[in-house]
């Protein structure tokens, strides 16, 4: 049991936020998620003068042109391209990048455990590789010291960083018309949420689950993350929080002191259950599960730092102030 939890919590720090593992069960009910389709075949980028952007790592990176065959190492930085109709420019992926379908056809020649294959990589001859915070400080100088452009895509600390990377990433592809569309509906849809929670009279208190292996100390996400921000951004107050470390086990006592009002459960793809949560011990008298409220959610939609985030935060709003979506289909 214990390999099952070190598992679930390397893939947690690995994507930079929750998990992000394959295969998440369907959200609830909301809003159609943005598709990225993959960019037609024939639209080739024209020539275009040297861009440059500044990487996570501070460092400026410079390309004679924008680039044409890229190897993305991390799913937030794959659905960010394909966001932006850079799909039909990538040419690599790591194996977590499964979103939108059309990147399950990329060859993987990275694991999100931090094995990478180097000679693949080379085979692909790419003009620009993104790694990540999962990608090891030593693999970005392994890459570069065989030659490669490595651009560095840090986790945003907040909404503002997330439009940061949209944007940077629109001007290494030579897709920044497309980049700055993007930015901006996220922008939009972010603000149209903090309108809609404006009227809000409470911040219900909210448990996200990562992992019930243990169920009398599941993981959570606690301060300091990007889903604590998110939680508190869609109107609730994060019951993890009150923990020391950004993602940690929380005991059913705490739990239970805390009295979550809603409980969503990030880990369904494991196996958890709506009737297997409200039936563990102690747990009945929380009000999340006199009130039923508790939810499976796409953990994919808050793990990966990608502009799917925005879709996350809509749903998360919806489940804790159902109240105030309840007549509005879509933003």
């Amino acid at each position: 049991m214990l390999h099952i939890i070190v598992r679930r919590v390397s893939l947690v720090v690995a994507l930079g936020f929750t998990l992000g593992a394959c295969g998440a069960p369907p959200a609830p009910a909301g809003p159609t998620q943005a598709v990225y389709p993959l960019a037609a075949a024939t639209s080739t980028v024209p020539p275009q003068p040297t861009v440059e952007a500044v990487d996570g790592a501070g460092q400026t990176i410079r390309l004679a042109r924008p680039a044409q065959r890229i190897v993305s190492l991390a799913p937030s930085n794959t659905e960010l391209l394909f966001a932006i109709g850079a799909g039909a420019q990538m040419v690599g992926r790591d194996e977590f990048s499964d979103y939108p379908e059309a990147a399950k056809a990329l060859p993987a020649i990275a694991t999100g455990m931090g094995k990478l294959n180097t000679e693949a990589v080379v085979a692909l001859e790419p003009d620009l590789i993104l790694a990540a915070e999962i990608t090891s400080p030593d693999q970005v100088e392994t890459l570069r010291g065989l030659g490669f452009t490595v651009f560095v895509v840090i986790n945003p600390d907040d909404f503002e960083g997330l439009y940061g990377n949209v944007l940077s990433l629109g001007t290494l592809t030579g897709r920044g018309t497309q980049a700055q569309g993007l930015a901006d509906e996220l922008r939009d849809r972010v603000t149209a949420v903090g309108q809609k929670l404006s009227s809000a009279t409470t911040s219900p208190r909210v448990f996200y689950e990562l992992d019930g292996t243990d169920p009398t100390k599941p993981w959570t996400s606690g301060p300091g993350t990007f889903l604590d921000l998110l939680i508190r951004a869609a109107g609730g107050t994060n019951v993890g929080a009150v923990l020391s470390s950004q993602f940690a086990q929380i005991s059913s006592e705490e739990l239970v002191r805390q009295d979550p009002q809603v409980i969503l459960l990030g880990d369904t793809a494991y196996g958890t259950t709506i009737e297997g949560v409200s039936a563990r011990a102690g747990w009945g008298t929380m009000t999340a599960i006199k009130l039923k409220a508790v939810f499976p959610f796409d953990d994919n939609l808050v793990s990966r730092p990608g502009p799917r985030m925005v879709d996350g935060l809509e749903q998360l709003a919806r489940l804790i102030h159902p109240e105030l979506f309840a007549q509005q289909a879509e933003y």
